[in-house]
């Protein structure tokens, strides 16, 4: 797999630049509308918060979207992040599989 050098967009600024902006529908009134307040709204589309999954689904319901489109959009950032943090770590140990042949015999 490619390894990916720059930080994924996050969630919020899809939201914002791909279906806010185009709709014509403020931060607040959407905000109110999915029943959050304008500040966390407003932390999801800078960044500074996780879009989490109950989020997440009242954005799909409310843009006609998929919950999983926008649970996606976070967890790439997530495992950038994570990546980003390990980026040097090496393991102890690598635990090997043991031949599946093998293991289905034993029954």
């Amino acid at each position: 797999m490619l390894k990916r050098n720059r930080k994924p967009t996050c969630p919020g600024e899809i939201l914002k630049h791909h279906y806010l902006k185009p709709r014509e529908v403020s931060q607040k009134t959407f905000s109110s509308g999915i029943g959050i307040s304008q500040k966390h709204l407003s932390r999801i589309v800078t960044g500074h918060a996780r879009l989490e999954p109950d989020v997440a689904v009242r954005i799909a319901k409310s843009l006609g979207t998929t919950t999983a489109f926008w649970v996606n959009l976070q967890a790439a950032v997530d495992v950038w992040t994570a990546e980003q943090a390990y980026e040097g770590w090496r393991p102890q140990e690598i635990y090997q599989a043991k031949k599946i042949a093998a293991a289905c015999s034993a029954r």
